[in-house]
């Protein structure tokens, strides 16, 4: 499974303060190692993957010298310094059918794009900028040699690495691979992420609700943001409010998984039985994070299997888990972690902000009449109003340092998705 770090910190528990955003991501970082283990899989299955090994070209690309327009292709040798040429056409190049005579001085052949160039020919003067009378092509003297010209290899020389370990396969990707002519390619294996709701007061879809009780939304939440990240969830369902279930839970998923997730029960309620497990199962790391919402983020690790135990409110689970359980999840599978780009636009709503945490609200990306960008809130920012999710299309990163944000305040914004 995974390799980890002890370190005095991890014997503080939650008895440090809460750390900083940039502590507790560098924390994780520093914490979690990749999984062993590969499979091979065949190029369209391989999407969303991550490559267990380097990838090297089976090929050049283009695999012949070919030309980049429609036009003509002649030798350099006839491009006039001055005045005008006339040169004899002998024959049409196709891409997928060349021209199998080869260009002798004084001629040239009418070629399209992707063309091989013919044998004797390093050049090509596009058909807008020749004429053509019956055989005869006339060009003039604004020429270069080797012009329009593709070289073989000049995009992928044969041998050379095309894409690094820890790739992950995407779209772009998976045509290149297909362009190179790989039939399959070496994985690492999928990440399995055992997860689980605890509280007595949750219940499962199709379950009648008494007094007090709400329906599981984090497990489904948990399941798609799993999903698209390509790792394998592994759902526990709802485990009650009792020492005993969530310990024996946690055992099994730390024997099942390469990671896991709780929901709710990390904060310091009576019945907040996952701290306590986790205390006499693992070692904690941190258990309090200077952000809102998501301030009761814990990390820890049983064994080998690193915990991530999220708050209970929805809106919570979701940008604890965007914001630090992805970055994991990278590590874990062999990618490089890479901060997520944000950009400065204007915030068109005035934001209350106490200094001292980073708060990460929900905004709403928009143009305005004269096109330009600027940001507003999803209204109500509330850790349990997961609507604000649902119609939000951004976070807004307020950080630390920062009070008050006036109407009109550049604020950093950080596109959704941030799954990828």
């Amino acid at each position: 499974m995974t390799r980890t770090i002890e370190t005095r910190e991890s014997c503080q528990d939650e008895q440090d303060s809460s750390l900083s955003m940039q502590q507790a991501l560098e924390r994780i970082e520093r914490l979690v190692e990749p999984v062993g283990g590969w499979q091979s899989l065949p190029l369209r299955q391989a999407l969303g993957g991550v490559l267990a090994e380097d990838l090297v070209s089976p090929l050049d690309v283009p695999g012949h010298r070919n030309s980049a327009m429609d036009g003509y292709a002649l030798s350099s040798t006839d491009l006039p310094a001055e005045g005008i040429a006339e040169l004899r056409l002998i024959g049409t190049a196709f891409a997928g059918h060349p021209f199998q005579g080869r260009v002798e001085r004084g001629q040239c052949v009418r070629i399209m794009t992707g063309a091989k160039m013919p044998d004797g020919a390093d050049t090509v003067v596009m058909q807008e900028q020749a004429e053509a009378d019956g055989d005869r092509v006339r060009i003039d003297g604004r020429h270069r040699a080797g012009q329009n010209v593709r070289q073989a290899g000049e995009d992928i020389r044969r041998g050379s690495v095309v894409l690094a370990a820890g790739s992950r396969i995407d779209a772009a990707r998976l045509g290149l691979l297909a362009s190179l002519g790989i039939p399959e390619v070496r994985l690492r294996r999928r990440i399995r992420v055992a997860f689980f709701s605890s509280g007595d007061e949750i219940r499962s879809i199709g379950e009648p609700l008494a007094e007090g009780q709400i329906y599981d939304s984090n497990r489904y939440t948990l399941f798609g943001m799993l999903t698209g990240l390509g790792a394998e969830p592994v759902d526990l369902g709802v485990i009650p409010d009792q020492e005993a279930a969530i310990g024996g839970a946690l055992e099994l998923a730390a024997r099942e998984a390469d990671l896991i997730l709780t929901s709710g029960g990390v904060s310091v309620g009576e019945a907040d039985y996952i701290v306590a497990s986790l205390r006499r199962l693992g070692r904690i790391h941190f258990s309090k994070v200077a952000i809102k919402p998501g301030r009761p983020l814990t990390f820890g690790h049983i064994g080998d299997t690193p915990f991530f135990g999220l708050p209970g409110n929805p809106v919570a689970v979701m940008v604890t888990f965007l914001n630090f359980v992805v970055p994991a999840l990278h590590r874990l599978a062999g990618r490089p972690v890479v901060p997520v780009p944000g950009f400065r636009v204007p915030c068109r709503s005035a934001l209350r902000k106490v200094p001292g945490r980073t708060e990460i609200q929900r905004g709403i990306l928009r143009r305005d009449d004269a096109g330009e960008w600027g940001v507003e809130t999803t209204g109500r920012q509330g850790s349990g109003v997961l609507s604000s999710m649902a119609r939000g299309d951004c976070f807004i990163l307020l950080p630390d340092h920062c009070g008050d944000i006036a109407a009109g305040e550049l604020v950093t914004v950080i596109p959704f998705p941030l799954i990828e």
